[in-house]
């Protein structure tokens, strides 16, 4: 009887202990487009255009911001382990360059290897410049305002400014 109440225990033990185990797996994901290197090697420039590109490959991810002719397909797979932050295992970017009349000029494949690791510092990002108490946040500007020489309305007299021009509401 009582080697099956030790029995009984371990058991128990590691049924219970076995979900907190399994937090401790890998998680492997997938964002993005589904890369097929076949169709995208099927893509040739000067004999494909917009609407070839779309049907061969579907809707880009994204298309470019500031040049409107060229489409991107972005896909990247990422590993994490129990509640870290997840980390770039694989990266592809692909990008197909279209001229003025829809053709493909160009395609473009890149890798994880453009992957940018940035750290930032604590909770503030450096920046050049003053480094100004809180105090002086606070009152740092007490008596600047309307002061000789601290911009627009100093110096200025009724109806005008020192050139006499107008003010800056136009009067």
């Amino acid at each position: 009887m009582r080697l099956n109440v030790a029995r009984f225990a371990m058991v128990a033990g590691a049924l219970a202990i076995l979900p907190l185990a399994s937090g401790c797996a890998r998680v492997r994901a997938h964002q993005g487009y589904v890369v097929d290197n076949l169709l995208v090697d099927s893509i040739q420039p000067g004999v494909d255009n917009r609407e070839s590109v779309e049907r061969t490959l579907g809707r880009p991810s994204f298309a470019g911001q500031f040049n409107s002719s060229e489409w991107y397909y972005v896909a990247r797979d990422t590993r994490q382990l129990a509640f870290s932050k997840p980390k770039p295992v694989d990266q592809t970017v692909l990008r197909v360059r279209f001229d003025a009349a829809g053709n493909v000029v160009a395609v473009d494949k890149t890798g994880v290897d453009l992957v940018a690791k940035i750290s930032p510092e604590g909770d503030k990002t450096p920046t050049l410049g003053r480094e100004r108490g809180f105090f002086e946040e606070i009152f740092g500007n007490i008596g600047a305002v309307g002061a000789a020489g601290a911009g627009a309305g100093a110096g200025a007299g009724a109806g005008g400014g020192a050139a006499g021009g107008p003010g800056p509401n136009g009067s």
